[in-house]
């Protein structure tokens, strides 16, 4: 078959829209071989990447503590490649894989989520920075800390002036309603 490299990405998002369709551990299967045939390409750019959506569809299955591990190696292929669009997205995986731990890590979740926003901020990655923005705020609502958490969250989706069906907008849109 040809293009193997293009197949292999597309299936990689395949299994992280099935991880996202209440089939994690299906989505994690699938990224994980989608993942290996990339890697058997040679090539790397795009595996910090791959490795976070695996990590995510790993928290989705209830097995964070393997998703911890993906992002340790994922965010070690970002300083071994300099390819750092994706920095501030695998920080925020991490800030809610510490929160999905059987025990968890609020305070590291937190420091992860600010060095989401940090990195997201210094590249102007305004998605990322909205991601990490929203997930800050709701654990500073779950903190009860509304008043902090609505003005972090208001002026970032303040921004954004189209785009407002997409999923990241409703939410954030959402959780300000809540922060009212």
């Amino acid at each position: 078959m040809g293009f193997p490299l293009w197949l292999a990405a597309g299936l990689v998002i395949r299994g992280w829209a099935l991880a996202h369709d209440a089939r994690g551990e299906d989505g994690t299967v699938a990224i994980g071989q989608a993942l290996a045939d990339y890697q058997a390409t040679g090539a790397e750019m795009w595996a910090p990447y791959f490795l976070g959506l695996l990590a995510d569809a790993h928290g989705r299955a209830d097995q964070a503590a393997i998703g911890l591990s993906l992002l340790a190696d994922a965010l070690d292929g970002v300083e071994r490649t300099g390819v750092r669009w994706i920095e501030a997205e695998l920080h925020r995986f991490r800030g809610e894989l510490r929160l999905a731990l059987p025990e968890s890590d609020q305070s590291e979740a937190e420091a992860c989520f600010c060095r989401a926003l940090a990195v997201a901020s210094e590249q102007q990655a305004k998605l990322w920075e909205l991601r990490a923005a929203t997930s800050l705020a709701r654990l500073w609502r779950d903190q009860r800390r509304r008043n902090e958490a609505h003005d972090l969250l208001a002026p970032i989706y303040g921004w954004f002036t189209e785009g407002f069906d997409t999923a990241d907008l409703k939410d954030a849109r959402a959780l300000l309603g809540e922060l009212r």
